[in-house]
């Protein structure tokens, strides 16, 4: 019965559709957490809806330096859409920060870039949500590319991200 159970679960996970962004709705404001791994999103004081992401390989505590697999905490801004991400889609967040790259200067080290809400890497978007179960980025907010396209659509430019521990 059990080797019936787990193949049957595992489908509906994989097919089952999460609830949609609103139609027509702009985002302003993402607070992610990464303890959570939930990224909420809102337009003013409304929240439109919650995601569940995948982050940084080694997730616990602030970005340090460039290759530390960490995802930044504090607050940031929207600052670019790619829609020809090696990632499906992106958003850019605006890390570093001055005080991200003194930090980082004062290991010896460069801070990085290249911060990111993006899908999954183009060519395993059948992943879908089970890239959920692995934090796997090298310091980037992942959803799925379905998230992302309607993310990609209402994040507005300079919407503010506050990352969380």
């Amino acid at each position: 019965m059990l080797l019936l159970i787990l193949p049957i679960s595992f489908l509906l996970y994989y097919f089952y559709p999460g609830s949609k962004l609103p139609k027509g709705k702009a985002i302003d404001r993402i607070e992610v957490y990464k303890s959570k791994r939930r990224m909420r999103v809102y337009y003013g004081n409304v929240l439109l809806k919650t995601y569940r992401i995948a982050l940084g390989k080694n997730p616990v505590g602030h970005k340090e330096f460039e290759g530390d697999c960490k995802t930044p905490e504090g607050i940031y801004t929207i600052d670019g859409k790619n829609p020809n991400s090696a990632f499906h889609k992106n958003l850019g967040v605006s890390y570093p920060n001055e005080k991200d790259v003194e930090h980082a200067m004062t290991l010896g080290k460069s801070a990085g870039g290249d911060i990111k809400i993006h899908g999954l890497r183009n060519g395993f978007g059948y992943r879908r949500k089970f890239h959920r179960w692995k934090n796997w980025t090298a310091g980037c907010i992942a959803v799925t590319d379905d998230e992302i396209d309607e993310l990609y659509e209402a994040v507005e430019i300079g919407a503010v991200i506050e990352i969380f521990p």
